[in-house]
């Protein structure tokens, strides 16, 4: 697909009709790996919920209380991290700015802009949900407190086609000097 296609098209979905086999899994990883770190420190981390049985654990478990449970039914999940005190840190373990780990939610956002511009070229469907479980997701993945738990994106194909929603005017969101 063209790239300002991509763009023009991505959009959040929130009913579902299937999930995605490992192999698409690992094109949206690929794509992912690509985006720029700090210092190319890598810092970003996914775990790759495929099978119904654990999607079903982890929407029941670690999101029911923000409402995204029945949003992602018949979707594979990815839950998004970062090893943090690694990117905008030196090797000393002081922070280079006063973003300290900022930079490494920031890489892990441009990791997922790539994953899920990919699923969108492959023609699937992406919903970012932030309101989580964290500490229930940590056990059920054991995930290591080393790394900072940010999202749970549901991808798979979509159920229903979504409206493109209104986008403020480049004078409304820039200014130029």
């Amino acid at each position: 697909m063209e790239f300002q296609k991509v763009l023009e098209t991505r959009r959040t979905v929130r009913k579902y009709s299937a999930g995605v086999t490992r192999e698409q899994m690992e094109e949206l990883l690929r794509a992912a790996q690509e985006a720029p770190s700090w210092k190319n420190s890598q810092t970003g981390r996914y775990y790759c919920v495929l099978s119904e049985e654990m999607v079903d654990k982890i929407r029941v478990e670690c999101l029911p209380d923000a409402g995204n449970a029945g949003k992602s039914e018949h979707a594979a999940l990815i839950i998004t991290t970062f090893v943090h005190d690694r990117a905008g840190f030196q090797k000393d373990g002081s922070a280079d700015n006063e973003l300290g780990n900022g930079w490494g939610c920031y890489d892990l956002g441009l990791q997922n802009e790539n994953l899920i511009l990919k699923a969108t070229d492959l023609g699937l469907s992406t919903l970012i949900m932030g309101l989580r479980e964290a500490d229930r997701l940590r056990e059920i993945l054991h995930i290591p407190e080393t790394e900072t738990i940010v999202s749970v994106i549901a991808v798979g194909k979509a159920a229903e086609e979504p409206i493109r929603p209104h986008r403020k005017p480049i004078e409304e969101i820039a200014k130029f000097f």
